[in-house]
Formats: structure tokens, sequence, C-alpha cells
């Protein structure tokens, strides 16, 4: 039987050999001719393609949109947390554990506050008040005596650790009830990946993760006290003859376009550079975890980027955002 021959528009075809740039001509007039054809197309794998098909295999994979993205935050570990309805609008690492420095010393406020001891009973500096290991500095010496209210401005503004330190000393039953305490406050708080060591934060025992210090910032927000300690820019407090300046070590307290509630800086080199905050932006109060910051100015940097990302987002793609993080 004689095979019927193909229309001639199509009586000719050309297959390419990827690599090597070898062309093979054939003719089709029989059906051995075509068979052999398709074979020696599957076995080389080529053929002509298309205008289209080649404009989809060349063009570059769609990159994804800013709001898909989020911020190009440069921390380990970093949480948004939108507190009107407790919705997540960021968050990087928001579970894992690691240590967390001075950020410590927002719960060494809210235990000290939750005894109700008066403010104004004055404490001395102590030796027991001295670190012996890394971050022992401090401009309050052995003998300084100072106020309840005064240590705890200096730890929450300017992280001063013999002040946290003598916080906890002072506390009925010393330091380690104090640091019970401070666990037990955690607990309440629902802190479930949260330990506390020592009431200044010097001690890499003192973990906790993104996630659960957003709850100690939401908690430390509450009280009025936290709120105007953290966030002064500076306090002046008589040691010995001299008055002596602390200044805030967070500097977007001093900047009057950041409307800051309540804030915590923390350092250690286990720990790297951290900051929480919660501050408003774009008219919704948000909570801001940065943790291992690996620069001492990258962590404002990141709280800067962040509220620009917001700023530049609209509400339905931040809302997009939050439900693919979930």
């Amino acid at each position: 039987m004689r095979d019927r021959p193909f229309p001639p528009n199509i009586a000719t075809f050309e297959l390419s050999h990827i690599g090597k740039g070898q062309r093979l001509m054939r003719r089709w007039g029989g059906g051995k001719a075509i068979f052999a054809g398709v074979l020696v197309a599957i076995f080389l794998g080529a053929g002509t393609l298309t205008p289209a098909v080649a404009a989809r295999k060349s063009s570059p994979a769609p990159r994804a949109s800013s709001a898909t993205r989020g911020p190009d935050v440069r921390s380990n570990a970093a949480l948004v947390l939108d507190t009107t309805n407790g919705s997540v609008v960021f968050e990087r690492k928001a579970e894992l554990v690691a240590p967390i420095a001075s950020i410590t010393k927002l719960m060494t406020a809210l235990v000290a506050l939750d005894a109700k001891l008066p403010m104004d009973e004055i404490i001395e500096i102590e030796p027991a008040d001295r670190w012996k290991g890394k971050g022992s500095f401090s401009r309050l010496t052995t003998g300084t005596k100072l106020s309840r209210g005064d240590l705890l401005h200096l730890a929450l503004m300017a992280s001063e650790n013999r002040a946290a330190r003598a916080v906890g000393r002072s506390y009925p039953g010393g330091e380690t009830a104090f640091v019970k305490a401070m666990n037990a406050k955690a607990k309440a708080l629902g802190m479930t990946q949260t330990h506390f060591d020592d009431p200044s934060g010097l001690s890499t025992e003192n973990v906790s993760s993104a996630r659960d210090l957003a709850k100690l910032v939401i908690a430390a927000s509450r009280n009025p006290t936290i709120r105007e300690f953290s966030t002064s820019p500076s306090h002046t407090v008589k040691v010995g003859r001299s008055m002596l300046e602390f200044r805030n070590t967070n500097s977007l307290v001093k900047n009057p376009s950041w409307d800051i509630t309540v804030q915590k800086t923390g350092f250690i080199n286990e720990a790297g550079e951290c900051l929480v905050m919660q501050t408003m932006i774009e008219e919704r109060p948000v909570v801001i975890v940065l943790l291992n910051s690996f620069g001492k100015y990258t962590r404002v940097a990141d709280a800067k980027r962040i509220r620009q990302w917001m700023e530049t987002q609209r509400p339905r793609s931040l809302a997009r955002l939050d439900t693919q993080r979930r």
C-alpha cells in the first residue's frame, strides 16, 4: 500500500542537535522515513521552538514583590506584630530560642514593680552587684547610693547592669528569689520558650524567642513607669559629689519622627545586637522584635526598614503577607 504524502507546507522538517550545531534534513517520502524521523527527534531531544515557546523559555522567572518578600531586615530573628488584633505582619525565625542580653531588664522592671517595693528606698551598690565576666563595666562604682527608682530608670534607659543587679539583690529573698519570680512571671505571660538566670541579662542562660519577647513588650507597655523610664532620652543622678548624666541606648527615642511607647536594647557577644519596642506606624500600634543583628547600627536600620516597608505597602498587601506567613 502506498503511503499518503503530507501537505506541501509541512513536507519538510528540521532537527537541530543541541550543543553540536548539527542539522538534519529529511523529506517525508514514506512511512519508514516518518518513523525514522520521529525516532531521531526523540533521540536527539531537539526541535525548532516556536517563537512563543522560545520566549517562554528565555524569559526570567518573575521576582517576588516587596509585599511578598517583606522588609529587607538584616537581624537573624525578627517579628512585627500588630497589637490591635494580634496579627503577625512579618516574622523571621520568630521561635528561635537564643540569648537575649539586656532585653532581660524589661522583666526585671516588671517583677520589681509588681512587688510594689518603695521607689524612694536607697540602695547601695555592693561588690555582689559586680559581674565577674564580660560586660562588667559600669559607671556605678561600689558604694554608690541611689533610690530604687533611679536604679530602675538607669537599667531601662541606659542598660546599667549593676543597677539591674542591685534591684534584684534588694528584692525580698535576694537575687535567687528575684530570678524565681522572673521565671514565674514569664510563665504567667505565656512565654513558654523563655528562661531567666540573672536580672541584668549578662548571663547567656537568659534566653527567649522573638515571639515570646513580643508578649513581654506588650506587658511592659501597660506599665506607665516602664514606659516613662525606657523612653527617656537622658537621666542625671548624683554619684558621690558628682552629677552623672546617662543617655538612652536607643537613638530612636530622640527622633521626633518616631512615636515609641516602650523600648529596650541589648548586647552581649552571644546574643548580638538586640532591640525590642512598641511604636506607632501608619496609625497602627506595632511591636518590633529584632534579635542578633551583626552590627551596632543594624538593629536601628532594621527598624527603619520595617517602618519604611510598612508605609509603602497597601493594607491589602500587608493582610496578604500576614496570611502567607501563618
